[in-house]
């Protein structure tokens, strides 16, 4: 039996770390996994640079959900990308997502369990990449809108959804500095620091002025985590509706029409880095024949 998902990334209007809510939309850039069954032992083969450590733990925790052992079924993993990875667009959850829906539908199939729903995939993912400590406070809004596709308003804390809608499809661009951070890496204790700032942007996604609550969420964590905040700036200055810090970094993106793509391009290109042309996506993780 084979399996294979389009996983999408998503990018951030709010990150949780400072006050454990968040909001996320997703993007139209995906990580596609592909798995079949096998008579020989688990394999993994992956064109996108990364670590199998969070592969191997969503495998893991997929097969002890449905009590089933390594020894019974052999398993060929493969994925290919053109979401940036370790670069705040959450390619960790569109990853985790992907493995566990896949492996889910082929177990749940293949020995006739009961399926798991969204959330229950969602989860599992999460607690994934929690365990392989790719993520500080689980990423419930990164993991939702890589799921679900649009936007999401989400308490990460209690992973619940407080608000889930279409997003219009605008165009979406994407600044990448020739450097990459980790969010294992960030001083979560001076961004709490500045967490009634953080409020504020929230309480804006809430109403959703998600394009408000993202530049002033992009412009607080860029202050905190040594960013650019220029880069942004600029942008909005050519066109952008919005524009702010993906994630901890590096990635900026920016939501605008066709028409401001070039004025956009032309204002990053006195930055050290590389652009990425994409879209907003509302139909997040799907299944492709």
């Amino acid at each position: 039996m084979k399996k294979k998902v389009s996983a999408i990334g998503s990018a951030t209007i709010i990150n949780a770390i400072a006050i454990g809510y968040g909001s996320a939309f997703g993007i139209d850039l995906d990580i596609i996994i592909d798995i079949k069954t096998s008579s020989s032992n688990l394999k993994y083969h992956s064109d996108i640079g990364a670590d199998t450590k969070l592969m191997e733990i969503c495998v893991k925790n997929t097969l002890n959900h449905f009590n089933i052992s390594y020894d019974d079924i052999g398993l060929e993993i493969k994925t290919k990308s053109n979401l940036p990875m370790a670069s705040g667009l959450s390619s960790s959850s569109a990853l985790s997502n992907g493995i566990v829906l896949a492996l889910s539908n082929i177990i749940s199939e293949e020995y006739d369990k009961k399926p798991l729903n969204d959330f229950d995939i969602i989860n599992l993912a999460i607690d994934s990449s929690l365990e392989a400590d790719v993520t500080i406070t689980g990423a419930f809004d990164d993991a939702t809108a890589s799921y679900f596709g649009g936007i999401t308003v989400t308490n990460n804390e209690y992973r619940e959804i407080i608000n889930k809608e279409k997003m219009d499809e605008l165009k979406v661009l994407v600044y990448m500095p020739n450097f990459h951070s980790k969010s294992s890496d960030v001083d979560v204790s001076k961004i709490k620091l500045l967490s009634p700032l953080v409020k504020n942007a929230f309480n804006m996604a809430q109403k959703r002025d998600y394009f408000n609550a993202l530049t002033l969420n992009g412009l607080i964590y860029s202050a905190t985590l040594g960013f650019d905040s220029s880069i942004a700036i600029d942008a909005l200055n050519a066109g952008a509706y919005a524009s702010g810090l993906s994630g901890t970094g590096s990635s900026f993106v920016a939501i605008c029409e066709n028409e401001f793509i070039d004025d956009i391009k032309d204002s990053w290109s006195f930055f050290d880095g590389k652009i990425i042309e994409t879209k907003v996506n509302n139909l997040g993780c799907i299944f492709l024949k």
